[in-house]
């Protein structure tokens, strides 16, 4: 697109100094005496994409000009409106924004964002290791080396499919924090032995309060650029306080008895 561009500036460059004809001034010379007399342009912008409204499959995907793109599973055979320009393509739902992809140019191309199927993932997380949708995360470098070694040891402790599901916890951590603070959190998660998500966000939160971002942010639709692994800081935990996941609670509960009488007291003033 920009070599396209700059080959159209070229050319308009070319054309403001050839005169049409006969005519003694060139194109831009006669484009400065009339640009005076040009209405301004409006105060809003126009919007140079199309709308059209698909509906979502049973595998949640949506078909546009011949290419496919995922949205989230729980909008499965619902309408949705999709804005198409020429980079991207945004689908809605009523006025909420519900996926945002990047415009696909091949006939039949297909992008699939592994974050849409998580939900469907927890209850099915025997589809998770032949999916599209983890091939082409790993392809754009957002389900990275650490995803691949938290997931392959959670297995070996918990089994195929709990060790899947921790996986699939951690991986919805994403919608709410930043992917190299996630990152960040499963690294320290693994250093101290335990698949626990909770774990996982704690080291999270701790790792972008030390570099001084806000340890929460809005999901962002867009897939996150691929991570250098090697400078991403390591938080070490204390493997004695989290061998597998979170101690219990071993505080006895409080006790109400006085409370109650303190009730009953006030029962009797009030009499």
């Amino acid at each position: 697109m920009d070599e396209l561009n700059a080959r159209l500036a070229e050319f308009e460059a070319k054309e403001d100094e050839r005169r049409i004809g006969a005519r003694m001034r060139t194109i831009a010379q006669d484009f400065a005496r009339e640009a005076g007399h040009l209405l301004p342009l409006p105060d809003d912008p126009f919007a140079t994409g199309i709308t059209l409204t698909p509906r979502v499959d049973r595998y949640g995907v949506i078909t546009v000009k011949m290419c496919r793109y995922s949205v989230p599973v729980r909008f499965i055979d619902r309408k949705v409106t999709v804005t198409l320009t020429g980079d991207d393509l945004t689908v809605y739902d009523g006025r909420r924004e519900i996926a945002r992809h990047r415009r696909l140019t091949g006939r039949g191309a297909e992008r699939l964002v592994l974050d849409h199927y998580l939900e469907a993932l927890l209850t099915k997380p025997g589809a998770l290791e032949r999916s599209e949708a983890l091939y082409q995360a790993r392809a754009e470098g957002t389900f990275t080396a650490v995803h691949e070694a938290f997931w392959a040891a959670a297995k070996r402790a918990l089994g195929d499919i709990e060790g899947t599901k921790s996986l699939v916890k951690v991986l919805l951590l994403h919608r709410h924090q930043q992917h190299a603070d996630v990152v960040t959190g499963i690294r320290a998660a693994l250093a101290a032995g335990t698949f626990n998500e909770d774990v996982t966000a704690l080291e999270a939160r701790k790792a972008a309060q030390a570099a001084g971002r806000a340890p929460t942010v809005s999901a962002d639709p867009l897939a996150p650029a691929p991570l250098d692994l090697d400078a991403a800081p390591v938080t070490p935990l204390t493997p004695r306080r989290l061998a597998r996941a979170l101690p219990s609670d071993q505080r006895p509960l409080p006790r109400l008895e006085q409370w109650d009488e303190l009730l009953q007291l006030r029962r009797k003033d009030s009499s």
